[in-house]
């Protein structure tokens, strides 16, 4: 029986190390989708959203080299299945898109704001957890499994973009992975770079660094934590993740698992895992950035109205980042980084949903001036 190359505790002390880096460069960069998705629509400002795909880019080239390298294996993600869910990709993607600007940012937003200071993203956090394990396990959960997860089509290969390249052209899979991961990777890293305002410090430093915390997440959940045969199942483990598959950063499930262990803390089944321990070191590093920089500042809600928004965003980032499978890094940046057709879809929802949201938003604000 195969033993993995490092112990459990290991891998979430390298998780929360991961997070914590995520967290410190996200907060001095400012890396945030919904702001990104923000500026383009409010200002027609693009620098963020060349981070975000700059940061897309970095991971998937990182983790397509991990592979080339035998070092991970897309398809023992949850990602790269060959049924596509995609009723489930869009609704949970509108929603989750929706909720993150209600809400003022998404789930690791959320947490770095946390790290900051804003007693707000503490409200947010644990409805967002409360959303999210309802439709675990919950009462949306039978809504989402009944309904909307039954709508689905299931596909002769994986649904990863390679898979489809080597079914339409006969390339062999690492060859269609190779085409894929350029094709993509590069074409995003090329526009992301293409404007001149992209060169700048905080543009460049957020986006390899978050990009490459996925591809870390990646090789310690896949490789450093892989066990061929785990001596109690005899089946092939990834251990300390909740999924029992390999995992890198995704900021939803991990907020209803922190709260599940808080609430459950006496029961010894109950650990801290790659998921919880990243999303921990993401507001230990924003806060560490936030006190080193004297940034950190104590804000809380304006009104009843703001807190209502909070609440319903929390909600339904919960709703949405456990039907979708991923929020705007889990999706938006590791699913991406597998090249899954079903992360395709989900990112492409989020940022919609965002989008409309911030369009009737501002409607709304100009008819009350």
């Amino acid at each position: 029986m195969e033993e993995p190359l490092v112990s459990a505790s290991t891998i979430v002390w390298l998780a929360f190390a991961i997070g914590a880096v995520f967290g410190f460069v996200a907060n001095r960069t400012n890396f945030c989708t919904m702001g990104a998705v923000a500026d383009v629509v409010n200002m027609g400002d693009w620098g963020r959203m060349r981070m975000w795909a700059l940061a897309i880019a970095i991971a998937i080239l990182g983790t397509t080299a991990l592979q080339a390298l035998g070092l991970f294996d897309a398809s023992k993600s949850f990602y790269t299945g060959n049924r596509l869910i995609w009723l489930s990709n869009l609704v949970g993607g509108l929603a989750f898109g929706i909720g993150m600007t209600l809400a003022s940012g998404c789930g690791s937003k959320t947490l770095i704001r946390i790290g900051g200071g804003n007693l707000k993203s503490i409200v947010v956090f644990v409805f967002l957890a409360i959303g999210a394990y309802m439709t675990m396990r919950g009462l949306f959960g039978v809504w989402r499994v009944r309904h909307i997860d039954t709508v689905s089509t299931v596909l002769p290969h994986t649904q990863d973009i390679p898979a489809f390249l080597s079914a339409a052209s006969g390339m062999a899979p690492a060859s269609a992975l190779l085409v894929g991961a350029l094709v993509v990777g590069g074409g995003l890293l090329i526009w992301a770079l293409a404007d001149r305002e992209a060169w700048r410090s905080d543009v460049l430093v957020g986006g390899v660094v978050v990009g490459a915390t996925v591809v870390a997440g990646w090789y310690v959940s896949a490789h450093l934590g892989y066990v061929a045969e785990h001596p109690e199942t005899l089946e092939e483990a990834f251990i300390a993740t909740n999924s029992g598959r390999a995992e890198s950063l995704t900021f939803v499930a991990p907020l209803a698992y922190t709260l599940e262990l808080l609430m459950l803390w006496s029961d010894t089944s109950r650990v801290v895992t790659f998921g919880i321990a990243s999303a921990l070191g993401v507001i230990v590093g924003s806060a560490a950035h936030a006190v080193a920089s004297r940034g950190f500042r104590i804000e809380s809600f304006r009104d009843s109205g703001d807190l209502v928004r909070h609440m319903t965003g929390g909600l339904l980032m919960g709703f949405g980042g456990v039907t979708a499978m991923g929020c705007t890094i889990g999706q938006g940046i590791t699913g991406l980084s597998t090249l899954a057709l079903g992360s395709v879809l989900t990112t492409i929802a989020i940022i919609a949903g965002s989008a409309v949201t911030l369009k009737i938003q501002y409607w709304l604000l100009m008819r009350e001036a």
